[in-house]
C-alpha cells in the first residue's frame, strides 16, 4: 500500500470518525442509528479507492455512477467537519470566558443545537458549492510591455489550467469551458497542466474519449497552441496523458523554448511529479530563460504557482495553476502554506509577473467554494511611451 493511500485513509477516516462522534454525542443515536451510520461512512471512506479500482478494471460506468455521490459527501463531509470544529473552538472559548467571569455556561450554545446549525451551514455551502463549480468565469489581465513595438497588435493568450477531464469532468463541462476559449478569440491558446485525470489515460481509453480531443482540437489560435504537464499526468499515466493532450491539438513543450511570432518566446517546463532522480529543474529552467533572446517578452508555462529563485527577473509572465485557490473554503488556507499565491495575479520584488489560475475543471469533489473555476484572457500590449 502506497505512502499516499496510507495518509489519504488515516486522514479521511479520522474526518469520518470526528463527524461520527460528534452527531452520536449531540443526537444521541440508538445503537442500530450508530451502527447505520458507521457502516455508511466505512463504506464511504473506501469508497475512492473502490472507484479508482472499477475504472482500471474497465468498469468505467459504474465507477462515474459511484463517483458523483461519493465526490460530493467528500466534499461535504469536509465542509461539516469544519463547521463542527469552528462551532467547538466557539463553544470552547465561551466555556473558557464563562469559567474566568463566573457566569453560566449558555443554553443556545449547548451541543445538539450547535450541531444542527454547523449541519444546516454545511448542507447549503455544499449545494451552494456545486452551482459554484458550474460557474466558470472568464478572468482578464492586460500585460504592457516595452517588449512589443509601439505600432504591434496585442497578443491574446487564453489559458485553461487543472481541467481534470474524466470521470466527473466531461464533454457537458468542457464545452462550457470551451465556449469562454472561443468567445474571447485566442491568438495563443496553452494549458498550464492536469488536462486530463483518471480512467482517460488509461490504455484503451482513448478511443472512448475521442470526442473531447475533438472538441480541444477544434479551438481556432493562430499563434500556436501549448501545454505542459501537470502532476496528475504521472499519476495516472504519462504516455496516455501526452497522446491525449497531442490528439487535442497541443504542442506539449517538455523544458524546451518555443519562438513565436517576432516577440514572444514561450518556455515549458516539466512537473517535477516526473523528475528524475538527479536533475536540477530550476536550473534548467534558468538555463531556458538566459538562452532566449532578451528582446523577446518571455513568457513561461509552469504547473506549480511558484518563482523559482534562479529564474526570477528573467520571465516577464509566468503562467501556473495546481492550487485550484484551495477549492473548497477553507481548504484554501492549508494550501497557502505551501503556495502563497493560490489564484490571481502578483509581481515578484525582481519585476517577474506570475498569474495562478484558480483551475478550470474540479478534482475530487464537484465543488468549489469561495474559488470559482476560471479560464483566464490575458492581453500582452505594447507599453504607452
Amino acid at each position: 500500500m502506497s505512502l499516499f493511500l496510507i495518509t489519504f485513509l488515516s486522514l479521511y477516516g479520522t474526518l469520518h470518525a470526528y463527524v461520527f462522534l460528534k452527531l452520536n454525542l449531540a443526537f444521541q443515536l440508538s445503537r442500530t442509528a450508530a451502527n447505520n451510520l458507521m457502516g455508511i461512512m466505512i463504506i464511504m471512506t473506501i469508497a475512492p479507492v473502490i472507484i479508482r479500482l472499477l475504472e482500471r478494471n474497465d468498469f468505467g460506468r459504474s465507477a462515474m455512477v459511484l463517483a458523483w455521490p461519493c465526490y460530493i459527501w467528500m466534499g461535504s463531509l469536509f465542509l461539516n467537519s469544519m463547521t463542527l470544529l469552528l462551532s467547538d473552538v466557539v463553544r470552547l472559548m465561551t466555556w473558557v470566558i464563562c469559567r474566568i467571569s463566573g457566569s453560566g455556561f449558555p443554553e443556545f450554545l449547548n451541543n445538539r443545537l450547535t450541531c444542527e446549525i454547523a449541519l444546516l451551514i454545511s448542507l447549503s455551502a455544499t449545494v451552494y458549492s456545486f452551482f459554484e463549480a458550474r460557474s466558470i468565469r472568464t478572468e482578464h489581465l492586460t500585460v504592457t510591455s516595452s517588449k512589443l513595438p509601439a505600432n504591434a497588435n496585442r497578443i491574446r493568450i487564453v489559458q485553461i489550467s487543472d481541467v481534470h477531464l474524466g470521470l466527473l469532468v466531461r464533454e457537458e463541462r468542457l464545452q462550457r469551458i470551451l465556449s469562454q476559449v472561443i468567445s474571447a478569440g485566442p491568438d495563443i491558446f496553452v494549458s498550464t497542466g492536469d488536462l486530463v485525470d483518471g480512467r482517460l489515460n488509461l490504455e484503451g481509453a482513448m478511443a472512448a474519449h475521442g470526442k473531447t480531443a475533438e472538441m480541444l482540437a477544434a479551438i481556432k489560435a493562430p499563434l500556436g497552441r501549448f501545454a505542459v504537464t501537470g502532476n496528475h499526468e504521472y499519476y495516472v499515466g504519462l504516455k496516455q496523458a501526452l497522446d491525449f493532450t497531442t490528439k487535442s491539438g497541443f504542442q506539449i513543450l517538455h523544458n524546451e523554448t518555443a519562438l513565436v511570432g517576432e516577440f514572444l518566446s514561450i518556455t515549458g517546463i516539466d512537473d517535477p511529479a516526473g523528475k528524475e532522480p538527479g536533475t536540477a529543474l530550476d536550473a534548467l529552467e534558468a538555463g531556458l530563460l538566459k538562452g532566449t533572446q532578451k528582446e523577446r517578452f518571455r513568457l513561461l508555462l509552469k504547473h506549480r504557482p511558484l518563482i523559482s529563485k534562479a529564474s526570477d527577473g528573467l520571465l516577464d509572465l509566468q503562467l501556473s495553476g495546481h492550487a485550484h485557490q484551495g477549492q473548497l473554503f477553507p481548504f484554501n488556507l492549508l494550501v497557502a502554506l505551501r503556495y502563497p499565491l493560490t489564484g490571481g495575479t502578483a509581481k515578484s520584488t525582481a519585476g517577474s509577473l506570475l498569474h495562478v489560475s484558480r483551475g478550470s475543471g474540479t478534482w475530487g469533489p464537484p465543488l468549489r467554494l469561495l474559488a470559482p473555476p476560471e479560464v483566464t484572457v490575458i492581453d500582452i500590449i505594447p507599453e504607452k511611451k
